[in-house]
C-alpha cells in the first residue's frame, strides 16, 4: 500500500480478518472498533438491529459514505477495519453480513481507488462471495506441503467464482530454497509466482515493536517486485 501511495496512487487497505491487525503494520496502535462491530451504524444503515432473524431489514443500504464515516486517514492511504460476523448463524443473510457484502462490492467497483483487501487466511472467504469483483486474487503460501493443498482449493475456488487473473506470492522464504519452490508451485498450481518474500529478521522486529516495516528491507524490496507486477497487469488487462 505504501508503494502505491509513494507512486501517486490513493488507496484504501481494508482488514477483513476476524483478527485485524493491518492497521498495526502502518504504527496504529489504538483500537479500531470494526465494522461489524458498529451495532449503531449496521442499525442505522439496514433498519434492523444486528443479529436479528426473520425482521425485515434493507438489502441494499446507503454504503457510498461509510469509507469517510468510518475509515482510518494516513496520508493518501485509508484503513477500513471490517471484521467479520462471528455470532453461529451469521453466515446467512443477517443486517451486518449484508452491510459489509454491499460495502465491499461497492469498494470494488464504484471506488477509483487502489483497493487492497486483506483476507483471512483459508478459504471460508469464498463462501461468502465478497470477492468475486476483484481484478486480481493474490494466494499468499508457506513453503510447506499443508499451504500448497489450500492453495490448489482456493485456485479452484477462485476459478469457479470467475476471477481471471491468480497469482501467488510465497513467503517467509530461504534463497536456496527459490527455484525449487517456483517449479513446485507451477507444476501444481499452473500458476506464476510473482513474488519471494524473504525470510526476514527486520521485519519480525518491526512486527514485535509495532512500526512499519523498513521500505529498503529485503522483504520490502520483494514486495516492490510483486508491485511492478500488479502495474504491469493493469496496464495490460485489467
Amino acid at each position: 500500500m505504501r508503494l502505491f501511495e509513494r507512486n501517486g496512487f490513493k488507496v484504501i487497505g481494508v482488514d477483513c480478518d476476524p483478527n485485524p491487525t493491518l492497521a498495526l503494520a502502518f504504527g496504529i496502535e489504538e483500537e479500531i472498533v470494526p465494522l461489524s462491530k458498529r451495532h449503531d451504524i449496521i442499525e442505522e444503515r439496514t433498519g434492523a438491529k444486528p443479529g436479528t432473524y426473520g425482521s425485515i431489514f434493507r438489502i441494499n443500504p446507503k454504503v457510498d459514505d461509510l469509507i469517510d464515516k468510518v475509515g482510518y486517514k494516513i496520508g493518501n492511504i485509508t484503513i477500513l477495519v471490517m471484521g467479520t460476523i462471528e455470532e453461529g448463524g451469521e453466515g446467512c443473510v443477517c443486517p451486518a453480513s449484508v452491510l459489509l457484502r454491499r460495502l465491499l462490492r461497492h469498494l470494488i467497483l464504484k471506488r477509483d481507488e487502489v483497493v487492497i483487501l486483506d483476507m483471512e487466511a483459508g478459504i471460508e472467504h469464498f463462501g461468502r462471495k465478497t470477492i468475486e469483483d476483484v481484478d486480481l486474487m493474490l494466494i499468499v503460501v508457506e513453503p510447506t506441503k499443508k499451504s500448497l493443498i489450500t492453495a490448489k482449493r482456493m485456485k479452484k475456488l477462485a476459478n469457479d467464482l470467475g476471477i481471471k487473473n491468480l497469482g501467488v506470492i510465497v513467503n517467509k522464504v530461504r534463497d536456496e530454497n527459490k527455484e525449487l519452490l517456483k517449479d513446485v508451485i507451477q507444476k501444481e498450481l499452473g500458476l506464476d509466482v510473482v513474488g519471494f518474500i524473504p525470510y526476514d529478521e527486520e521485519v519480525i522486529k518491526s512486527e514485535f515493536v509495532g512500526r512499519p516495516a523498513d521500505l529498503n528491507s529485503k522483504a520490502a524490496k520483494e514486495i516492490e517486485k510483486v508491485f511492478n507486477y500488479i502495474l504491469k497487469l493493469k496496464n495490460s488487462t485489467i
